[in-house]
Parts: C-alpha cells; structure tokens; sequence
C-alpha cells in the first residue's frame, strides 16, 4: 500500500487530461510538518510555465480536482508558492490492515528490481587474522543490503573476495613461519613489519605439535608451508564468525584464480581494445586520465609484476563476464580516492555508470565504560567480531553497525547495547513487538479472538489521532524499503523502525487495548496491533535481527 503510487496515479492522469507531462524531476513526500496534510508535491512548481499560470493558481486546479479524480484523498489545498499538499481518507490508512494481512512476511517487497542482476561483493577481508568489529560493520551492511534489494525485486548474489595474493599474504606466511622458529629454538631476525597477534603464535605452535620437523625446512619452503596453513585456518575462522552473525556469502572468489584462469589478461585486452593503455619505461599502463582521473596508473610494472589495481580490473571485468549488470562493493571509508578510478575503469570496460556503486563503511568506536577500544591487526591490540558477538549478542551487534549511515564514524558503547531499557536501540525496537505479542497473548486467554482476517468495516473505531499515525507509518513501509534500496541505505530501515516503535511505546501509554465494554474497539485495537507487529518483523528481518515474542 503505496500512498504516493496512489497520488501520483491520480497526478498523472489529471495532467494528461490537460495536456501537460510529467516532469522528471517531480517530487512526492511527506510536508515538514504533519499539519499540512500526508502528503506533500512540488508538480505546480515545475508545470506553471507550461501551463501559462501562476505556481499557485495551478496548484489551486490540481488540489480542487484530486478530491474527484482519487476517492481516497479526503482533502488537497494549495500551500506556499505553489505545493499541493494532500490528505487521504481515515479509510484509506485503514486498509493498511488488510494490505499487512494478505501479504505477511513478502509486506514491503515490489517489482522496482525488475530482477536485474546485481553482484554485491562486501567484507572481502585479507585472510590474515580474525575480523575485527569494523569488519563487522561491513558484513552487517552487505548482508542487510542484500536483502533489502531482494526485497526491491532485485535478483542478488554475495561474494567474498579472498585476498590470497600478493604482499600481506606473503608476510602472513614470514610471521607464522618465525614464530615457529622461535618456538623451536631457534634464533630469529625479526622484521620491522610483521604480524604479532597471539592467533599467529597459535597456528604456530599447532603445526609445530603436528609436525615437530617444520622448524628443519628451508626458508622458502617454510614459509609457503605456514602460509597455506595459516590462510585456510583464518579464512575457515572467518567464515564460522559470519555464519554465527548471520552473514550469508553465495560465492567465495579466489584472487589468485583471476591470473591462472586468463581473467587479467582478457580485461588487458578489453582496455587496450577501448584504447586505454600504452606502454611506457617497460610498464603497461592505463590511461585514466582520458576518464577525469588525475594520473594514469600502472597495471604491471616492469619487473612483470602486478599491481594491486590491475587485480581489481581483472576482478570486476569477471563480474560483468559473468552476467551481472550492477555491481556494488561494500568497502572500508580508507578506500574513498579509490573510488574514481574504480569507476574510471567500469567506464572503459563501456559500462554505463549505473552499472557500480560503492557503499563505503566508516570506523567503528568501540566503547567499554566509557573509553575507546584500540585496535590494530599486526599489533594484536583488536577486539574481535566474535568477541563482540559474544558479549553483546548477534541481534544488538547487526542493529547497532546498521543504526547510522555506513559512511558516517559509529560509537558502539557495549554497556548501553546489554541495557534491558529503551535507553537501548534495539532492546526499543524488539521490546515494541515483544509487546505486541504480549497483548495478543492476554486477549487470547480472555476470549478476544482475533480473525485470520478482519473485514474492512470492523475497522471503523480506529479513530483517534493514534490509531491513524500508526496506520500511516506501517503504510509508509513500503515506500521506505524503496527509497532505502534505491539509495543504498540500510540505515533508512533501522531509523524507520525505532519511529515505528516509539508511536507503538506512545499508543500502549495512552490507549487501553482489550476494552471489556467494547468488543468492537478492541477487535479493530487488536488488528492494528497485529499488523504493526508484522511490519516490524519485516523491517528486523531485513537488518538480520529477531523479533522475539517475549522479552
């Protein structure tokens, strides 16, 4: 139940009747201020012109003909210098109900995707220790992302990218294979850059005790040894940490599989088709700044080797090989300048910029009584997602990383999030459906049946200021799954959530529900209820959170 497809329609088929188009850049939503009506449009505005009239006069025309042209406004005024501002009928916002009802947990979904194809590839951390909580922010945001389109009718795939290549990957190998030495006995060297975590001394001291001769190997061999070690045990820790956070990757991608299986050179060859490439100082390079870069960059370097952007090419020029038609990395903030020349080279490839979006995740300040949590992998000194996971819960974890804006710094304070109050988020959101069941429990044992199915006249007695605000925001969840997967932001369902819970904490304050002297009231009281309930299960599953029954 979409009111502003109900308004547009009828916007739309006034305009045709007068001859005029609809302007691209038109705008329905909700006024600043509940006052002024439901809805809110700026269509005079951008029509006066072309309607030889004043912003206003043609506001007037539209707001005294919208009342005959769509039965459930209930009234529509011209307002400032030219909006129309526009009220729907209380049994408009009533049949939100039965809208909740027949749809249940599919409430919310469209066919705005018309299932294209989308790639969303999120976490992709180095396997070189545990993932930290601002992995954890990460995994959160794709994982929510991804069912947030679904739900927008988009047909989405996940992927992690394994980063078993290259530099970190050989230091991870080095570290391991020194604390080996060291546990055998032997004197080491220790680099200035290595890593120090106590996972690294672990794995060290397992392969010692399973094979007391690898202290013996050569270096080189060693060191390969301890890396294959070192990277399955780390990356199967990480995907047991995303499986407890209910963290779902479709497809695992190997880095190392884009040179061995042709993938590098056949996005080479795509560039250098496209005119994008050259050789220069034994180097082959491409040429971004035909793209608005400031620079043009290196793809192999003159001793033959790659670099770490050529790998990205090669990696995104496989994602579009394999039919995919948007893609969309979830990747820390430290990657912002990255962004650009991304995009420059999704350009060359001669795809449309619609085709990528990158949704970046800003720091995560972790808190304990108060003070910041310092973290650093090769330092050792970071708190780890499963550690978090363990002290507060997957449900306060998700919700807490999707309660701002992924590019914007997070204080997750682990002391409120174990609150039982409504000081605390999420405990405020799952508390108002625990709440809700709570009552429909009490109405069962008293013999208030509630049908599977209430009939649109024995909602009626919802008529107080109350009952109409809670109809209109459990009607405004449609829209906002929209406009949240068309912006990328997971945030949008969380915010809408909290709102939606605090009407429901203010409704429960104010108005008696199972009324022992109106059976009618408290049917119609037990229906509203019921489908808020079911809003915000759709809303929590989206973020990957329960909705308890009790709490």
């Amino acid at each position: 139940m979409r009111a502003t497809e109900t308004l547009r329609t009828a916007l739309a088929a006034i305009l045709e009747e007068e001859g005029l188009p609809w302007p691209a850049k038109t705008v329905i939503e909700p006024p600043r201020d509940a006052k002024h009506g439901d809805l809110s449009t700026n269509l005079a505005l951008l029509l006066a012109k072309e309607a030889k009239t004043s912003p206003r006069e043609l506001a007037q025309r539209l707001a005294a003909r919208l009342p005959e042209r769509c039965q459930d406004v209930a009234a529509a005024e011209a307002a400032g210098p030219g909006f129309c501002n526009v009220t729907f009928s209380p049994d408009y916002w009533r049949g939100v109900i039965p809208a909740v009802e027949a749809a249940g947990p599919a409430y919310g979904t469209s066919a705005a995707g018309d299932g294209r194809k989308v790639l969303l590839e999120y976490v992709s951390a180095n396997p070189t220790g545990p993932l930290h909580v601002g992995h954890g922010r990460g995994a959160a945001v794709g994982d929510s992302l991804a069912r947030l389109l679904r739900r927008a009718g988009y047909a989405v795939d996940t992927e992690y990218y394994i980063n078993d290549a290259g530099r970190q990957m050989r230091l991870l190998g080095l570290s391991v294979w020194l604390r080996a030495q060291e546990l055998a006995g032997r004197p080491v060297t220790w680099p200035e850059e290595y890593y120090r975590g106590d996972y690294i001394i672990d794995i060290a001291r397992e392969m010692l005790a399973a094979d007391p001769s690898l202290a013996d190997l050569p270096d080189a061999q060693g060191q390969d040894v301890c890396y294959e070690k070192a990277m399955t045990d780390i990356l199967n820790g990480i995907k047991a940490d995303l499986r407890e956070f209910r963290v779902e990757h479709q497809h695992w991608f190997s880095e190392k599989t884009l040179v061995e299986g042709g993938a590098v050179a056949a996005a080479f060859d795509a560039l250098t088709r496209a005119g994008y490439t050259y050789e220069q100082d034994g180097a082959f390079w491409f040429a971004t700044q035909k793209l608005g870069d400031d620079k043009d960059r290196v793809l192999r370097k003159s001793d033959g080797s790659l670099t770490y952007f050529a790998s990205d090419i090669a990696y995104h020029h496989d994602k579009y090989a394999r039919g995919y038609q948007w893609c969309i990395d979830v990747w820390g903030a430290d990657h912002h300048g990255y962004v650009p020349r991304m995009r420059a080279a999704v350009a060359a490839m001669g795809r449309p910029q619609e085709d990528f979006d990158v949704v970046l995740i800003q720091l995560v300040n972790l808190l304990r009584d108060g003070k910041p949590v310092s973290m650093s992998t090769r330092a050792g000194t970071f708190e780890t997602l499963a550690d978090v996971i363990k002290e507060v819960g997957v449900d306060a974890a998700r919700f807490m990383f999707l309660s701002r804006k992924s590019d914007s710094p997070l204080d997750f304070d682990l002391d409120l999030v174990k609150q039982r109050s409504l000081d605390n988020p999420v405990y405020y959101v799952q508390y108002a459906h625990a709440r809700i069941c709570a009552v429909l429990r009490r109405a069962g044992e008293r013999g208030a049946t509630l049908p599977a199915a209430v009939a649109a006249a024995d909602l009626a007695p919802l008529d107080t200021p109350e009952d109409l605000a809670l109809l209109r925001k459990a009607a405004g969840f449609e829209d906002m799954i929209a406009a949240a997967a068309r912006n990328l932001g997971v945030h949008h369902v969380s915010h809408y959530l909290t709102e939606l819970a605090g009407l429901l904490h203010s409704y429960y304050a104010k108005h008696q529900v199972l009324l022992p002297d109106d059976a009618p009231r408290t049917l119609a009281r037990l229906a509203l209820l019921r489908a808020v309930a079911q809003v915000l299960r759709n809303g929590l599953d989206v973020l990957g959170v329960s909705a308890p029954e009790s709490m």
